[in-house]
């Protein structure tokens, strides 16, 4: 199918995305929590985990010209292809600029948001989305499964959280608007969060239980004070002094990498 006009029907529903606009009707209104990806990584990504998208969108011009975009297309059915050129495909990018190739999605609805046999990263009204998708990314790298936000934090699934996990989503269950409070008080498992203070104990003398769930907390004010208390530990990452504290996804990292280490370390 090619679209050289901006009055087709579903290059104007594709535009409703870009813009976050809901779809009740028109050619893709059937379509559940339907997601933009662009690039030909975060497209290989989905392909890879999830198999063909509903529509491939690819820039004419840049397909006839490059390798990757043509092995791309070789490996999705003929009928979900769409072609546009260089302009009309980047008004459909958040950053005005043609990627080449970008896949229409549904975003995947997650099994049960609390298994007490698998570890999981919460995250607690984190919202700047560089942090959410680095968070997600880290987790993913960590050997997570399972990621689980809470309201107000940034949407997973928006273009910015998406740019920065770099295809995290597709190796994880995630979960959004979720009522954190009430999810510790069901916990048979360990709930660990970062924090300072005196009542803390050092990420490196901490014992570090799994599976359990680690909490990542709002920029500026931290993890939630109900959660708080309900944490097993409490735990703080020794640094120098002239640091007042670490980014959140940094400090998280750190901590998921430190338990990662010792289960390597017992393993061997």
């Amino acid at each position: 199918m090619h679209i050289s006009s901006r009055q087709n029907a579903l290059y104007k529903a594709l535009l409703r995305i870009v813009r976050g606009k809901r779809l009740s009707s028109g050619p893709l209104g059937q379509i559940s929590r339907p997601v933009l990806l662009e690039g030909l990584h975060l497209c290989e990504e989905w392909l890879g985990h999830q198999g063909a998208p509903l529509y491939a969108i690819f820039d004419e011009q840049s397909l006839e010209a490059e390798r990757p975009l043509q092995r791309l297309k070789r490996q999705l059915p003929d009928q979900i292809s769409i072609y546009m050129d260089s302009a009309l495909l980047a008004s459909l990018s958040h950053i005005g600029a043609s990627q080449g190739v970008v896949f229409l999605v549904s975003a995947p609805h997650p099994p049960a948001v609390v298994s007490d046999h698998i570890s999981a990263l919460w995250l607690d009204r984190v919202q700047d989305p560089g942090n959410v998708g680095t968070l997600l990314r880290t987790a993913a790298a960590a050997g997570l499964t399972v990621a689980v936000l809470s309201e107000g934090c940034a949407r997973a699934w928006s273009p910015r959280v998406l740019r920065s996990a770099q295809g995290a989503h597709f190796s994880l269950h995630i979960h959004e608007d979720a009522d954190l409070a009430a999810l510790a008080r069901e916990l048979a498992m360990p709930l660990y969060a970062t924090g300072l203070g005196p009542d803390t104990v050092s990420l490196y003398d901490a014992v570090l239980e799994a599976p359990c769930v680690w909490i990542a907390g709002n920029e500026g004010q931290g993890v939630d004070a109900d959660l708080f208390a309900q944490a097993a530990q409490v735990i703080h990452i020794p640094q120098d002094d002239q640091v007042e504290s670490l980014n959140v996804a940094v400090a998280t990292g750190i901590c998921l990498f430190e338990q990662r280490r010792r289960a390597l370390d017992r393993a061997t």
